[in-house]
């Protein structure tokens, strides 16, 4: 079982540090699973809720771009 990164490193989840949640996105920008990333519940509601908020205040994507 994977170690919760968040915990480990004593970080703070906030919604303005892109960086750190796009760590916790897949290619599609969406919000990867506990399993893959390893988080504990407590830090996954964390993470998901910061990157909502980061969505909302136009830091991270919805969606990948369109290339035409």
């Amino acid at each position: 079982m994977k170690e919760c990164q968040i915990c480990k490193n004593q970080m703070m989840v906030d919604w303005k540090n892109a960086e750190l949640l796009r760590r916790f996105m897949d290619y599609d920008f969406k919000i990867m699973s506990p399993r893959k990333t390893g988080t504990c519940a407590k830090h996954q509601r964390q993470v998901a809720k910061a990157i909502k908020r980061a969505r909302q205040a136009g830091i991270l994507p919805y969606t990948p771009m369109l290339s035409d």
